[in-house]
């Protein structure tokens, strides 16, 4: 698979991820404290996928690597507010496991990404 291709793959994953966060904060319950989560979990959750459209259309290699960075904490900010729904046993945590298997895999390939091209640059 090319660069290209991966891209538009990765794109499409981190869209579909995006909508399970989305759905899954839907799904919290209705308290003080979960509304604060479902609004952080959701905020990082969907920022993934656009700040990884938008480093697909950057302008410099440089800008590339930056928002490829923003993408990486935004990965492991949402990994924490998932431990955290784990934690307090707010959903089912078959779909948790999932989504926590989905977002360590994304940080992996954000993480080498980043640090393959921040060697280069």
């Amino acid at each position: 698979m090319d660069n290209k291709e991966f891209g538009k793959v990765l794109e499409k994953r981190t869209k579909d991820f995006a909508i399970r966060i989305i759905r899954l904060s839907a799904l919290l319950p209705d308290t003080q404290e979960a509304k604060v989560i479902r609004n952080q979990i959701t905020k990082s959750g969907s920022s993934i996928g656009a700040n990884y459209r938008e480093a697909n259309r950057s302008r410099s290699r440089a800008d590339f690597v930056n928002k490829i960075k923003i993408c990486e904490s935004e990965t492991n900010e949402t990994i924490y507010w998932l431990e955290l729904i784990v934690e307090f046993n707010w959903t089912d945590q078959k779909q948790i496991t999932d989504m926590l298997a989905e977002a360590n895999e994304m940080l992996s390939i954000f993480t080498a990404v980043g640090a393959k091209l921040r060697g280069s640059i």
